[in-house]
């Protein structure tokens, strides 16, 4: 059986294909490392809502991909995980363009991690930030 962490490793080096719902929105990992896990995406006008905006879905499965990612790379070959929370703050809207996201884990303890992601617009400037709780499942 391949750990989790291999998996992502896998899918960021390409030789594994993504999660059905990376590969539909058009999100590339692009850095991985202990606790910590950056992706990348093209917005345009096909993920706007009716103000014109990119839909705060999109921002959050971005920011959901890249806390899953990041906790990923701390867990055990016996352990997955699953969100127990999630929240995200938009701080600016979003139209076109790249839009990247970094995670880090702030806390992993034996069954709860806190994990923390923020996304940057191709400008560089701040877009959301997010945080979620994760539950450390161990396999049976």
């Amino acid at each position: 059986m391949v750990s989790l962490k291999d998996r992502m490793q896998a899918i960021k080096d390409g030789k594994e294909e993504p999660p059905p719902i990376a590969k539909t929105l058009g999100i590339n990992v692009v850095e991985l490392g202990e606790g910590h896990a950056a992706a990348v995406m093209n917005v345009d006008q096909r993920f706007h809502n009716p103000m014109g905006t990119l839909h705060g879905g999109i921002m959050t499965d971005l920011a959901d991909l890249c806390m899953g990612v990041a906790i990923a790379t701390l867990l055990e070959d016996d352990e997955s995980f699953t969100t127990l929370e999630l929240k995200i703050n938009f701080l600016r809207p979003v139209f076109e363009g790249q839009l990247s996201g970094e995670a880090k884990v702030i806390h992993k303890g034996r069954t709860v991690a806190l994990v923390e992601s923020i996304l940057k617009s191709g400008e560089g400037k701040e877009v959301a930030r997010a945080t979620a709780t994760q539950m450390i499942l161990k396999s049976k």
